[in-house]
């Protein structure tokens, strides 16, 4: 008898299951004892239609936005939004070390566009900039700082709001099929 291959869903999800920190887990730390009332909230950890969109788009500007300890704030700032702690936790690994190199020059991108870099600095200001090694830290702070912050901000709302938007239709598509297996399977 042969068996079926795990699909990529089946491996994402085993894994969520294997890594995530449980209610459990959260309830027996020291660390969230004081809050555990309001962190161990059953509705923070139930997957409903509303609280997963939330939660996919909390992590989404979370894990775009800020650059270290994203799943904790993700996991603190889902209590006022009411959004799924799981799925704000798991979607911020969006940003990783392979995907964060891109990001930034995304987000450099993004900001300059957005500054209008192009217009005021000619040329080739990273190039530029690494050849002149006294000269980066300037550009660093008066062209590319500012440039990667704003397109940083831009893309965390971007991404928060697309997050939201594809999660709720890849729910209710698994909804519609579920309906529409049950009306078959019947």
């Amino acid at each position: 008898m042969a068996t079926r291959p795990v699909t990529l869903w089946e491996r994402l999800a085993a894994w969520s299951r294997r890594n995530l920190p449980t209610r459990e887990s959260m309830e027996n730390s020291r660390v969230l004892r004081p809050v555990a009332h309001r962190v161990l909230a059953p509705e923070l950890w139930r997957f409903t239609r509303r609280s997963v969109p939330r939660g996919v788009a909390l992590g989404m500007f979370t894990g775009i936005l800020i650059p270290m300890g994203q799943i904790p704030a993700s996991a603190v700032l889902a209590l006022p939004f009411r959004a799924n702690v799981p799925a704000a936790a798991l979607t911020t690994f969006f940003t990783n070390p392979l995907t964060t190199p891109l990001l930034f020059v995304l987000y450099y991108k993004v900001g300059g566009w957005l500054l209008h870099l192009d217009n005021s600095v000619p040329g080739q200001p990273l190039g530029d900039a690494v050849q002149a090694a006294p000269g980066w830290v300037d550009w660093f702070l008066q062209d590319a700082g500012p440039a990667t912050a704003v397109g940083m901000v831009v893309c965390s709302l971007v991404g928060a709001v697309l997050g939201y938007g594809l999660a709720a239709l890849l729910w209710r598509l698994w909804i519609a099929r579920k309906w529409r297996s049950r009306h078959h399977g019947n």
